[in-house]
């Protein structure tokens, strides 16, 4: 199987991801904070060494403001329904993804308002857009990092600057930029950034993180065991212990602070170049192949590793089965839980194929893709001849 399908989950794991839990499920995984056993203590230390290691790759000055949840849609509702409130005006776009959408939408019920700003067709974003649709009311802002749909990354820094002036909520969703390119949290000006463990940052699935900067006041989603502060019937709003609540995925977890420290040690750089080089050759090969439509920026500088097309003339759905049936080629076809950003693209009505070459993948890789889309194209003329 030649997996091009990073974009909903990475694979394969880093070697250290998959032996750490082992060794996690093997030799010590207990409740961290609940005993003072030398198990219990273990474990602890280990979540706190994978929270130190996030903490180094977006630039978090202190650790204890980062939260770890289940994924990156478990970091948003916290963060979106811990802050807003009646009255509150939000601001994002139309290119995110539906966890994003819909608990805007369930906000709506609640007296939040929210402005969806449009983006262009190949879902880059004018920055100024965003400075038009400030009200006096404006609480947040709150922007995908990159498309999911395109991997069309949006003007992070420019938007951060205009929130830290305007005292405006900056928050990001990195599921599509986390590991793919640099968020660094002090230079992009980012208040909140959610992201999940699994995709860009190599991790097990069932992981995900949340950023909550100093003096961002939010509440918790859940409420129940801390394992500390045990005498209080409230639930506690210290981070991180009071946004944890109940068991935590040790395993998960510490294996995420594995796939982070891999990461760390590489360079986020490489793996962004890498990755850039690998899109560029996917673009250009299916480009030259006569019935094929590509979607989004065209500059592989300014997009993650996402390629989003379609042939001619057949059902998207139609192409995926293909390539995963006759070449073993994996990817994702569909509206990819984003209905409005294929609105913005134009392929609200028919969906799109997505390609999402990951870290492991090669040029052979590519060429392999490549090639399969042309012969599909070839044999769609010849039926259409018949």
């Amino acid at each position: 199987m030649i997996y091009m399908d990073n974009g909903a989950t990475s694979y394969p794991k880093p070697q250290e991801v998959i032996e750490t839990m082992i060794d996690v499920m093997a030799n010590y995984c207990a409740n961290p904070g609940r005993s003072g056993h030398f198990m219990a203590a273990r474990t602890a230390q280990e979540i706190y060494k994978a929270r130190l290691a996030v903490a180094r790759l977006f630039n978090i000055k202190d650790a204890s403001r980062l939260i770890f949840t289940k994924n990156c849609t478990e970091s948003i509702n916290i963060a979106l329904k811990g802050i807003l409130k009646e009255g509150d005006h939000v601001i994002t776009s139309s290119m995110e993804h539906n966890s994003v959408v819909r608990p805007l939408m369930e906000l709506r019920k609640k007296g939040v308002s929210t402005t969806f700003v449009s983006c262009a067709r190949d879902g880059s974003m004018d920055p100024d857009n965003i400075k038009t649709a400030i009200r006096r009311n404006t609480r947040m802002i709150v922007i995908t990092a990159a498309s999911n749909v395109t991997g069309t990354k949006m003007p992070l820094e420019e938007i951060g600057r205009t929130a830290l002036r305007r005292g405006i909520i900056f928050m990001v969703d990195g599921a599509q930029g986390a590991g793919h390119m640099d968020l660094d949290v002090e230079e992009k000006h980012i208040d909140i950034l959610a992201a999940p463990g699994h995709k860009g940052l190599l991790g097990p699935q069932g992981t995900g993180i949340l950023y909550i900067r100093s003096g961002v006041q939010s509440a918790p989603l859940l409420a129940g065991g801390t394992g500390s502060r045990s005498s209080e019937e409230e639930q506690p709003e210290d981070l991180p212990e009071g946004f944890e609540a109940g068991t935590v995925n040790a395993p998960g977890i510490i294996a995420l602070g594995a796939a982070v420290r891999y990461i760390n040690k590489i360079g986020i750089e490489v793996i962004e170049e890498h990755e850039r080089k690998l899109t560029e050759k996917l673009q250009k090969g299916l480009s030259e192949i006569e019935g094929v439509t590509l979607y989004g920026t065209a500059d592989t500088h300014e997009k993650t590793a996402v390629v989003a097309m379609n042939i001619d003339g057949m059902d998207c759905e139609d192409v995926a089965r293909e390539l995963n049936d006759r070449y073993g080629i994996a990817v994702r076809a569909g509206l990819h839980c984003a209905p409005r950003a294929h609105e913005t693209i134009g392929t609200r009505q028919m969906g799109c194929v997505r390609i999402s070459p990951g870290f492991y993948n090669t040029e052979r890789d590519i060429n392999a893709v490549i090639e399969a889309v042309g012969e599909i194209v070839k044999e769609r003329g010849k039926r259409k001849i018949l």
